[in-house]
């Protein structure tokens, strides 16, 4: 069983939103699991992935990490290193300038987990040509 609940902060004149996922069965997890092999398969191609499966990725890292018994810095800190600026869409790293996972697994303990800034930001300037 993987419960998630993930609570995103972007640019600070927006509003935060949350997502709850919840996969309770073998083949929920399958379903998951399968989901992030496809969004992995994407960035493999060098395409580029969006919001949504940006946070896709942090889920299953996460839970694979806690699955490991990572500690929870660790995790922090490699999970700093899973994308780039140049996988993702335009607007997707000012978008998830705080991502908190709060993720109860198999055992029933609820873990936190606190991503700032997960992907570097980088300097966007518009020219005329």
């Amino acid at each position: 069983m993987i419960y998630i609940k993930i609570t995103v902060k972007g640019e600070p004149d927006t509003s935060p939103f949350t997502r709850v996922y919840q996969y309770s069965s073998k083949s929920d997890e399958e379903i998951f699991i399968n989901s992030s092999a496809m969004t992995k398969d994407r960035l493999d191609k060098n395409l580029k992935i969006n919001i949504n499966e940006a946070i896709l990725v942090y889920s299953a890292f996460i839970v694979s990490e806690l699955r490991d018994d990572t500690q929870i810095e660790q995790i922090q800190k490699n999970a700093s290193h899973l994308l780039s600026p140049e996988q993702v869409m335009i607007g997707v790293p000012e978008t998830l300038r705080k991502i908190s996972f709060e993720i109860m697994l198999d055992d029933g303990g609820m873990k936190f987990v606190v991503l700032n800034t997960p992907i570097q930001i980088s300097d966007y300037i518009l020219k005329s040509s």
